[in-house]
């Protein structure tokens, strides 16, 4: 092949000297099969990935985690049944995000101290429109002409992103403490610039079921240089490592706080007996069934159908009760039988 022909092979990729070899033109219409083997890969220099597949899924394992936390808070603030869940996650330029955001929609603009520079967060209309009546004292009405929000409804909106961006923080803890700072909201992205137009963003875009009857979307746009400096950690295996780090003492009350209203179901084993079907279909009241636990044995404790605790039977009044006297243990409740 000349270095003409060459040449004529790169399409749009005309700024490469003529006298390039071979192996040094990455370029759409190789075949890819021979390129890894060569040891090189397809490049776009007009739009370059710089997020992997692998740090995209560890954003959308992150906000998944946000959005769950989410719908837990704004169901608790407005006393109104929300769900949100991640629908996608992806990178683009900033300039072509900016033109697929729909209009009006409600911007903030906020950081996550210490990563540098800001990230943007948008509320659809149907979104906020459905909050702002709630938070008025409505059952939370989505208003069918989208508009701009009114002075008094955009401070009502604003407490309701703080809270979003704090729970956003905490979602983010898990790879590196940050803390949430809320620097304003705007009504129009054309106003704001916190990357240049070419740059690349992570855009991740959540949907908000409001009591089962509205939809919105919420949508969050990273710029690349405020992950630039943690990508290493934005892998799924690394966020698996974090979660098995030991909680400190606040998030171990946190957690027991949450736990505190759970329910769980407690039942206690007398023993064990095997009988026919027929002994069983025969049994009637009066009837004594020989079980495999003797009478001065402790009895096991099961939490949720799970063995946990020894216990001792008893009486309290006229309530039938046991007294937890040990951890169970498997092997020690193995061996018994064998003596």
């Amino acid at each position: 092949m000349s270095a003409a022909d060459r040449h004529s092979n790169t399409g749009n990729m005309d700024t490469f000297p003529m006298d390039m070899s071979d192996k040094d033109i990455f370029v759409n219409g190789f075949d890819d099969g021979d390129d890894h083997k060569k040891g090189y890969k397809l490049y776009n220099f007009r739009r370059p990935d710089k997020f992997s597949k692998d740090h995209l899924r560890g954003l959308q394992d992150i906000h998944r985690e946000f959005s769950r936390q989410l719908a837990l808070v704004l169901t608790a603030y407005l006393r109104m049944h929300l769900e949100v869940d991640v629908v996608s996650v992806d990178q683009l330029t900033y300039d072509e995000f900016m033109r697929s955001v729909p209009n009006p929609i409600s911007i903030a603009i906020f950081e996550l101290n210490p990563l540098p520079g800001q990230i943007l967060l948008g509320i659809s209309f149907e979104v906020l429109s459905s909050i702002v009546d709630r938070m008025l004292g409505g059952v939370g009405t989505v208003e069918i002409k989208p508009r701009e929000l009114t002075d008094v409804e955009e401070s009502l909106v604003k407490k309701m992103i703080e809270r979003t961006i704090q729970t956003l923080a905490e979602a983010w803890s898990h790879i590196i403490p940050v803390e949430s700072n809320l620097i304003g909201l705007d009504n129009n992205y054309s106003g704001i610039q916190v990357a240049t137009p070419g740059e690349i963003v992570a855009l991740i875009t959540l949907e908000v079921h409001i009591s089962g009857k509205h939809y919105g979307l919420i949508s969050l746009c990273f710029p690349y240089p405020v992950l630039e400096n943690i990508l290493s950690q934005l892998t799924t295996q690394h966020i698996f490592q974090t979660k098995g780090i030991i909680a400190t003492s606040e998030e171990r009350q946190k957690m027991i706080e949450k736990l505190d209203t759970s329910l769980v179901d407690a039942n206690v084993l007398f023993g064990e007996t095997e009988i026919s079907m027929k002994e069983f279909l025969d049994l009637k009241a009066g009837d004594v069934l020989k079980l495999d636990n003797a009478a001065s044995e402790d009895l096991i404790v099961k939490i949720n159908g799970e063995r946990k605790f020894y216990a001792r039977p008893g009486r309290i009044k006229d309530k039938i009760c046991v007294k937890i006297t040990d951890r169970y243990d498997y092997y020690v409740d193995a061996l018994k039988r064998y003596f």
